[in-house]
């Protein structure tokens, strides 16, 4: 064991010893995400470099606190990426903090969630001790596939030390078309595209002075690209400019996020993707992942409302980020209130994992 691991595993077993709370915390560009931050911050940047890369195998193993540019970049020079575009939001977002949000880009619906690329880790549970889950191939996913179920996990479970990955080729063509539409017309061509062999990987839709527009990011073989932007039609986006909207969308730097919006909050409704256009009052949302991912922008206190609205629908909402006019946000929880058989798994496992409850207590479940 090294010294900057054996360090944190020693401060949590101090802290386990007292019951003081620690926040789990690497870059920090995800602090805003979650219901409550509290506790002393147990900082995992030392927690840095990749440990083993074999491009052949598809594989990455890296520590937790190694920043997420970086490890892009290396896949990069292989000609290899993650194809669910963790989301940075801002400079200095480290690959542990990306597995614990569990938060993907514009390619998620074509190309699976973080969740799906985790095939090991190595975590520090709440008694101080270093576990080592999955490994580094797929068939080593039998049972109760632990590593998985750190995705999204928000450091509740244990300080995530370091994770394998599965990685994917950058695909060898890649085209964007832009559709003149309203939200109902791009939602119906979605769905029908949906149903046909196109190489298909992300989707906005987006109405930016009283205009609608559908984009579509096509990838894959040169032929498959070339073939769908014949039969589909559209405007073809020129690469470059195409490239920078994607990663202004996958870091919500897009316009439509930008600006003071007052008292709104941000809100994201995970739906079916043929769910139709949904009554909720106010600026037209932005609309990803074929339509299963939809933003809005709404007061706080329209919790009830929205949430209604997105339970109608089959999915779920969740208050992503409050406005800065706010400083206080317990009374109206981020998450959607889990089912009483989920919220009694997630309760199970944060006892098995953490028993005395020191890591990112409320920020998963504010109830603690």
């Amino acid at each position: 064991m090294d010294q900057a691991l054996s360090q944190i595993v020693e401060r949590i077993r101090a802290a386990a010893a007292d019951a003081t709370p620690l926040r789990i915390r690497g870059g920090g560009t995800k602090d805003f995400h979650g219901e409550v931050l509290q506790g002393e911050i147990l900082d995992t940047t030392a927690l840095a470099g990749i440990t083993s890369y074999e491009p052949s195998e598809l594989v990455v193993t890296v520590r937790a606190g190694t920043p997420l540019a970086e490890l892009e970049a290396a896949l990069a020079e292989k000609g290899q990426c993650l194809p669910f575009e963790p989301q940075h939001f801002e400079s200095g977002g480290t690959v542990g903090g990306m597995v614990a949000a569990g938060l993907s880009g514009p390619a998620r619906a074509s190309v699976g969630a973080v969740r799906d690329y985790v095939l090991g880790a190595t975590l520090v549970n709440g008694r101080a001790e270093v576990l080592t889950f999955g490994g580094q191939v797929m068939k080593n996913v039998a049972g109760y596939d632990v590593s998985r179920v750190l995705a999204g996990s928000l450091g509740t479970l244990g300080v995530i030390a370091e994770v394998s990955l599965k990685v994917l080729p950058v695909a060898p063509a890649e085209a964007t078309l832009a559709f003149a539409c309203s939200q109902a017309d791009a939602l119906r061509l979605l769905n029908e595209w949906g149903g046909r062999p196109l190489p298909l990987n992300a989707s906005c839709w987006v109405e930016q002075a009283g205009v609608g527009t559908l984009y579509l990011r096509l990838r894959g073989a040169v032929a498959a690209v070339e073939a769908a932007c014949t039969h589909l039609g559209g405007e073809r986006q020129d690469n470059a400019s195409a490239a920078l909207h994607w990663q202004l969308l996958r870091d919500q730097q897009h316009p439509w996020f930008a600006g003071d919006v007052g008292s709104m909050a941000l809100w994201r409704l995970s739906v079916p993707q043929t769910a139709l256009v949904l009554a909720i009052d106010g600026t037209a949302p932005l609309v990803e992942w074929h339509g299963a991912q939809r933003w809005y922008k709404a007061p706080p206190e329209d919790a009830v409302r929205i949430r209604g609205i997105a339970h109608a629908a089959g999915g779920h909402a969740t208050l992503f980020r409050m406005p800065a006019s706010h400083t206080t946000d317990a009374a109206v929880p981020r998450f959607d209130a889990m089912s009483a058989p989920v919220a009694r798994i997630h309760r199970a496992l944060m006892q098995e994992f953490d028993p005395q409850r020191i890591f990112n207590r409320g920020r998963l479940l504010a109830a603690e």
